[in-house]
């Protein structure tokens, strides 16, 4: 069985690269995966869905029209999908081909619907990948059968469990918020929602206390960067990997 804290065995904040390093390539290719690390990310943000032919497929969204191109991911197969070209020479990746492309790369993998699930823990077991994977997903129910088939993975908490932990952090004492975040290593949310600020001190302080780590998404600016880091999150996800990791530089 995996450790979850092998994840996150590396000290310093962490620094997710959001679909790679957008800007610079095609989001969620090899190439902007590639082009993060380059640029210092810790860890890869990227997202799954099954395609006709059931393979765990790297895209955002359940199209490709986030990359202008009009074709949904799970009415082709794996080898159509290989024909259509997102710009700069790239394709859209498999998982497996990722994994493999970046055999010591830290992914985390948001499994996007439910025919996803068992190819994304297929792709993750052919690669012996369960030690520097994180599964997370906005359905609890996906998330929950990913890491049953996926023992002692690393995973964040599904939108139903963030919003139980953000009541237990605010009025519960810690026995219960512990209940709550069983078997979670991260909470990955963003700083506000609508009128709510979320990641506040005293949300950081809480979740600390029961050993999960906070990770905001997507802080692309620097002001942003340097006030979430002065209240101890542990990891920005964004796609300004460089601007990221020069603040954390200087910082340190």
């Amino acid at each position: 069985m995996s450790d979850p804290s092998a994840f996150l065995a590396r000290s310093g904040i962490r620094v997710f690269a959001h679909r790679g390093m957008v800007g610079e390539a095609p989001e969620n290719t090899l190439l902007a995966f590639l082009t993060a690390l380059s640029a210092g990310a810790t860890h890869l943000e990227t997202d799954v869905h099954a395609s006709l032919d059931a393979v765990a497929v790297i895209s955002h969204d359940p199209n490709l029209a986030r990359v202008g191109r009009d074709v949904r991911v799970n009415q082709l197969t794996l080898a159509e999908l290989k024909r259509v070209n997102l710009g700069n020479g790239q394709f859209v990746p498999s998982l497996p081909e990722a994994l493999d492309a970046f055999p010591e790369a830290l992914f985390n993998i948001d499994v996007k619907c439910d025919e996803a699930v068992v190819p994304t823990v297929q792709a993750v077991l052919g690669a012996r990948a369960t030690a520097r994977v994180l599964i997370t997903s906005f359905s609890e129910d996906r998330r929950r059968r990913a890491c049953d088939l996926l023992p002692g993975v690393a995973t964040s908490a599904s939108s139903q469990v963030v919003a139980r932990a953000l009541v237990a952090a605010s009025l519960a004492p810690t026995n219960v918020l512990r209940r709550v975040l069983r078997g979670i290593t991260a909470v990955q949310v963003p700083e506000r929602a609508g009128p709510l600020r979320i990641v506040t001190p005293h949300f950081v302080h809480r979740m600390h206390a029961v050993g999960v780590e906070v990770h905001v998404w997507t802080v692309n600016e620097v002001s942003a960067m340097r006030r979430l880091l002065d209240i101890g999150v542990d990891g920005l996800i964004t796609d300004r990997t460089d601007v990221a990791v020069a603040l954390i530089t200087e910082r340190s």
